[in-house]
């Protein structure tokens, strides 16, 4: 990586069901009922994202069951369940309650006899009931857990939102990180983190924020900590941004740097195996690097949108080349008649 290594650590390797249920209701919005509650769910541990239907389970087969899952009951299990004779039901429900799982979610407003929950409770599996189809509240948990258990790192340097576009800028301490990030929040564009920027990895998108000490705090150096949103108001920060574009700030180097001229080779940088669009911007007296972070990222969105301005001007040269004109006069201005310009 061209900006060094980073260790990544798991945001959370456990949560506890109670953890788990509060969110659910609070931060998600779904609507849980306590079916079976006399369980310590401060001491029961969800410990991974994926989720699993012991629909298998159930019917006797449980040689692969990964129990260690929160394990839903939809529709399906239901049914089948009522199918069965209440004995038939103990026999089929203890292929479950044999296992320590961390806990039962049961969906479409579908409920368990009164046998079967005490069952679950005897076993210290706590149980609970949601009227969002199976589906939906699938969806809805997978992302909250994958959430909890994504992959994160913390990376040195400056974060911002420039015309939508998330651009990290990084380079060598006191190169000039921080001061391209203010010149474009005073700019009208925002800042997300300084300094110390948290990158979580969520379904191949790297997510960036701030820490919870440096969020909407800069460092100028020589004037010191300065609040970005108490100066320029809540329009010039965002908690979070994708990242997009990564643009190293170096010293230049005539000899030993090896600078891109044309566009046509595109860099990347790999973060957590996710390959995102690499700059290296060497810098010299008199370079704008304010403008030039712009113009990257306007430069990103028209490639977003299929124009490629470095394909365009390779694509007119060798349609130039291509018409063989064979003429010893220099090239042609662009313009055949200049108008009078008399003001």
């Amino acid at each position: 990586m061209p900006f060094g290594p980073h260790e990544c650590i798991p945001k959370k390797e456990k949560i506890s069901v109670a953890y788990l249920v509060e969110r659910l209701r609070e931060r998600v919005h779904i609507e849980l009922n306590t079916l079976v509650a006399e369980c310590d769910n401060e001491q029961r541990y969800v410990t991974e994202a994926d989720l699993h239907r012991p629909g298998l389970a159930l019917a006797g087969f449980v040689k692969l069951f990964t129990h260690q899952r929160i394990q839903v009951i939809g529709n399906t299990e239901s049914r089948y369940l009522k199918s069965l004779t209440k004995k038939e039901q103990k026999a089929s429900f203890e292929n479950l309650v044999q296992f320590d799982i961390p806990v039962l979610f049961i969906t479409n407003s579908n409920g368990l006899p009164d046998h079967l929950l005490a069952m679950a409770k005897e076993a210290g599996i706590p149980v609970f009931g949601t009227p969002f189809e199976s589906t939906r509240f699938l969806q809805l948990l997978r992302e909250f857990l994958e959430d909890q258990f994504a992959l994160q790192t913390i990376v040195h340097g400056s974060m911002v939102d420039v015309y939508g576009v998330g651009i990290l800028i990084v380079g060598k301490s006191g190169i000039g990180k921080s001061e391209v990030a203010l010149d474009l929040v005073e700019r009208g564009h925002r800042l997300v983190s300084d300094d110390a920027v948290v990158l979580t990895k969520k379904n191949n998108v790297l997510m960036t924020s701030a820490t919870e000490m440096n969020k909407h705090f800069m460092e100028i150096r020589g004037l010191g900590i300065i609040d970005i949103m108490s100066m320029f108001g809540v329009r010039a920060i965002r908690y979070q941004k994708r990242l997009e574009v990564v643009l190293e700030l170096s010293l230049w180097d005539e000899e030993s740097q090896n600078i891109e001229r044309t566009g046509l080779n595109r860099d990347t940088t790999s973060i957590m195996d996710i390959d995102i669009p690499f700059i290296n911007l060497p810098i010299t007296p008199g370079k704008n690097i304010t403008v030039i972070a712009e113009v990257i990222a306007m430069n990103y969105l028209l490639r977003h949108y299929g124009y490629d301005a470095a394909e365009a001007f390779q694509g007119k040269v060798k349609k130039h080349i291509a018409e063989k004109k064979k003429r010893t006069s220099p090239p042609r201005s662009a313009i055949e008649y200049f108008e009078g310009d008399v003001e």
